[in-house]
């Protein structure tokens, strides 16, 4: 029996988005260029170019290759069309709500910054979160060669929304349409709605919030929202590689306390969303004795006055680090115990100087597992969330 052949129109569009996705990599392109990247013919990326740049998908860019005398035709330079869409990428977290937004390449084409009190308030965060996003819709523009704009203003479960139609798409200055919008919090999220979630003890946000409401009228497509430390380990998985990293958890160790847990190369996030919360395992404490995780910063007096945020400073500078060691050790028993990673990934701003002291206090877990420093610290909450952004936005593009 013959197999079935596709049909005309699953070739043409399989064809329309490898054109797609060969722009994003290589910015410019030429038919014949395309035509040996992806491995087709010349008039089927001929046409493939004429549908996309028909539907506003690509543009020609106006530059041509050297022709005449022995160097055959002259080629027209394509590109994606300027208009294709952009995405946010946003962080709230103590140091202040900072959203970038990105062009389909990668490039932040404008950045805005707001700071907030700690411990923070709802309505604070989302006056921060709108005047960021506001900022980025009116003031965004190409970029130049200086870089991105720095618009820092004064002081002041992951979810998906699917935006639907509407009567006009959120664009900024320069006619972009934001697609889609990604936003790390530094608390527990409502795996269901997205709403940030107040957790007995949380050192950062006191009361609920809703990000996917605030973030709505400026996005056409989806708010995905999720936990600071997912966003982390996601990003320690891809600067190795999923193939390498696949099952470990990510143990955050700074101001606050945080846990993800990754296996099979994707984070695990429980029926609520609260899967990694650690603030509340009960572990070693002074003397030996049982005490949960969070309690034992303020029985060694190292929380900011007023909030249960650790003094990092103080910790690093003061604390005995045998206990210290010993509590952390504890926690990483029980997630070996409970999770059986391929490796603990210790990161934060303070969890990494103290890793000779957690590793031999955590000598005694169940089975030999490898605890060692993220080896990615430059920003990884913020390349998380712009790799993801980026993802997504490429996704919709293509969609179209």
């Amino acid at each position: 029996m013959d197999s079935a052949k596709p049909s005309l129109e699953l070739v043409r569009s399989v064809t329309d988005e490898h054109v797609l996705r060969t722009l994003m990599r290589h910015r410019r392109l030429t038919r014949a260029e395309l035509a040996s990247e992806i491995g087709i013919s010349k008039p089927t990326a001929g046409e493939s170019v004429r549908r996309l740049t028909e539907r506003g998908l690509l543009a020609d860019t106006g530059e041509r290759t050297p022709g005449g005398r022995g160097r055959g035709r002259v080629g027209s330079y394509y590109a994606l069309d300027p208009g294709v869409g952009a995405a946010l990428a946003v962080t709230i977290a103590a140091e202040g709500v900072v959203a970038e937004r990105l062009d389909v390449y990668g490039d932040t084409v404008a950045r805005a910054a707001r700071q907030i009190d700690r411990p923070a308030r709802p309505d604070q965060i989302a006056a921060a979160l709108l005047a960021v996003a506001t900022e980025l819709r009116d003031a965004a523009g190409p970029r130049d060669a200086a870089g991105p704009r720095d618009a820092t203003g004064p002081r002041g479960a992951t979810n998906s929304r699917d935006g639907g139609p509407r009567d006009a798409e959120p664009r900024g200055d320069d006619g972009q349409t934001v697609r889609v919008a990604v936003v790390s919090a530094a608390d527990p999220v409502d795996r269901a709605s997205g709403r940030l979630v107040h957790l007995p003890d949380s050192p950062f946000l006191v009361g609920d919030l809703d990000p996917v409401a605030v973030l709505a009228p400026f996005v056409d497509g989806a708010v995905v929202v999720d936990n600071d430390v997912n966003w982390a380990a996601l990003a320690e998985r891809d600067s190795v590689g999923a193939d390498g990293l696949r099952d470990f958890a990510y143990l955050y160790l700074g101001e606050g306390l945080g846990c993800a847990i990754v296996n099979d190369g994707e984070i695990r996030r429980g029926r609520t969303g609260l899967t990694g919360e650690i603030a509340h395992l009960i572990t070693i404490g002074p003397g030996g004795r049982a005490t949960r995780f969070i309690e034992l910063f303020g029985e060694l007096g190292l929380r900011h006055a007023g909030t249960t945020a650790i003094d990092v400073e103080r910790l690093l500078t003061t604390a005995d680090r045998a206990v210290l060691g010993a509590a952390v050790g504890g926690v990483i028993a029980a997630l070996i115990a409970l999770a059986d990673p391929q490796e603990v990934v210790i990161g934060g701003s303070w969890g990494p100087a103290l890793l000779d002291d957690i590793r031999s206090a955590a000598t005694w877990a169940p089975r030999d597992v490898t605890v060692r420093a993220a080896g990615l610290t430059e920003t990884p909450v913020l390349a998380g969330v712009r790799a993801a952004a980026l993802n997504s936005l490429r996704r919709a593009i293509v969609g179209r």
